[in-house]
């Protein structure tokens, strides 16, 4: 489980039924503020790294039925992949097979899209490659649309998908039909960071909302050797209190 509340929201939801019993968690137990260690805790659920997690699951000490994957920051595999009997399902935060990896968001903006998606997939032995399960659509602004606005609608979106998916396999106690995920771009980190320069021709204020997602670095332009985060005056304002006023 990832480091985001959804993660925490849909963890939440698996402890508190009684049709299922979480036999183990993969998280950033190593932070103090972590949303999925906490819940874990409460609700008396083992929590694992990694390699711990890994090693058992190969060897078969651990073993469950189904894996659940929610914007967990690792390459899943081997074990965690291949052993449980009802597979292990990614919940992808863009639109499959169209666009793998990272950076969705920020190419949502940046081409305009007035729709966006999550996913939800069979994971293989690649990253968002597994068969998929259901995308589910919704409708975004693509005049004011930021990357953190966008996160945030998204994350309502996922959880959705987690619960109708899950419950899913929880019904019907098997695979689910799938289609084909052939095609596509995969943008690495390296790539989506690379991505943020201002260059020559480039839509300033789009590229701007694309990259603002704060504390991280934005669209930026160069100054001697120092990075600038732009930001445009949509955003200023968004950031004024509500209690100051422009004078001029």
């Amino acid at each position: 489980m990832g480091r985001k509340p959804v993660a925490g929201k849909s963890l939440e939801w698996l402890a508190s039924r009684d049709d299922v019993e979480v036999v183990g968690v993969i998280t950033d137990s190593h932070l103090p503020s972590s949303i999925c260690k906490r819940i874990a805790e409460k609700h008396k659920i083992p929590l694992f790294s990694f390699t711990d997690a890994l090693e058992q699951t190969n060897s078969g000490e651990l073993k469950f039925d189904l894996g659940l994957s929610m914007l967990f920051w690792r390459k899943l595999k081997e074990g965690l992949v291949h052993s449980p009997e009802l597979k292990t399902i990614n919940f992808h935060p863009a639109p499959l097979p169209e666009y793998k990896g990272t950076a969705g968001y920020n190419l949502a903006i940046l081409e305009g899209l007035d729709e966006w998606a999550m996913t939800a997939h069979y994971v293989d032995d690649e990253i968002d490659t597994g068969e998929i399960i259901e995308v589910q659509s919704f409708p975004i602004c693509n005049a004011t649309e930021t990357a953190q606005s966008l996160e945030s609608t998204s994350q309502e979106q996922l959880y959705t998908l987690f619960v109708s998916v899950v419950e899913k396999v929880l019904q019907n106690k098997c695979i689910l039909p799938t289609s084909p995920n052939i095609g596509g771009r995969y943008i690495s980190r390296a790539e989506m960071e690379s991505m943020k320069e201002i260059k020559d021709g480039d839509d300033i204020p789009r590229k701007i909302r694309a990259f603002w997602f704060p504390p991280y670095d934005g669209a930026y332009v160069t100054i001697g050797s120092t990075k600038f985060t732009l930001v445009d005056e949509c955003i200023l304002a968004s950031l004024a209190s509500s209690s100051v006023s422009k004078v001029f």
